[in-house]
């Protein structure tokens, strides 16, 4: 574990341990609909704290309306959920949300620095006042995920591996033990996608939950240790070793995944 993913730990270690649920995110009977169209359907899950969990499905399977109904991002129809063993009302400074960086506006005239300090602002308040500390986590935060030395640059003006590194930096700054990141690395470049993942590890190894929505069925068993099978409803989740099989995938996708495919992906060589 490095150095900063240890400080993490021991900053938010008391709240940690205030809490005795064995889940990170319980979700249960959620349901959301874009007009008549079903989004999600009576979705029931549960992940246990420590996790890094995928959630895979095809397009239009509703990944990213399950995220954000969860968090109340959009409407629910119905279902509930819990963050930490408590409800997520009372709990969203627990809660670290990362967008689709297609769904932000980047002409927004903020500095990297600005934009990281946005995560604090639950602890400092409407009126806080910034503390040379609190701009001291934000830099610590930003060399976490390689992008101190753009600390005064204009957000719109750095590419888009930067941008999303950048949000990765406002999450870590919440100091939350739950992430929930919708496509973290979508168009991103392989030097982000590395530097993205190690944070990501880093934080699972500090006893922090995250979870992606995640396009890339190649490197699932790389990346996550747990996978959420959608299509609208619920397929199956669990650990990816007993979940990410030929027959959830057909399942999940259908016929947009060619059977051999499918077997290589689950039954990878070697």
């Amino acid at each position: 574990m490095t150095n900063s993913a240890l400080r993490l730990v021991a900053r938010d270690g008391e709240a940690l341990r205030r809490d005795h649920s064995g889940d990170a995110l319980t979700i249960t009977g959620l349901s959301a609909s874009y007009g008549t169209r079903p989004a999600v359907f009576s979705f029931d899950l549960a992940v246990p704290k420590g996790s890094m969990a995928a959630i895979v499905g095809p397009n239009g399977a509703g990944k990213s309306t399950l995220l954000k109904a969860a968090l109340g991002i959009m409407p629910r129809l119905s279902g509930t959920v819990s963050v930490l063993g408590l409800p997520l009302e009372e709990a969203r400074d627990r809660v670290a949300y990362v967008p689709q960086r297609a769904s932000v506006d980047w002409d927004f005239p903020a500095r990297v620095i600005d934009v990281v300090l946005m995560g604090l602002y639950r602890e400092l308040g409407l009126l806080g006042r910034l503390k040379p500390e609190h701009r001291a986590r934000a830099v610590e935060c930003l060399a976490r995920v390689g992008m101190a030395d753009f600390a005064t640059r204009q957000i719109g003006q750095l590419s888009g591996g930067q941008q999303q590194r950048v949000f990765l930096a406002r999450a870590l700054a919440q100091g939350a033990g739950l992430y929930l990141l919708d496509e973290p690395f979508a168009g991103v470049d392989a030097a982000t996608e590395r530097a993205i993942i190690a944070v990501l590890k880093d934080l699972r190894a500090a006893g922090r939950t995250v979870i992606c929505v995640h396009h890339d069925l190649a490197t699932v068993t790389d990346y996550f240790d747990r996978i959420v099978l959608m299509n609208v409803h619920k397929i199956a989740d669990g650990p990816v070793e007993t979940v990410f099989t030929p027959e959830n995938l057909q399942a999940a996708y259908g016929g947009l995944l060619a059977t051999a495919q499918i077997e290589g992906l689950a039954h990878p060589a070697g």
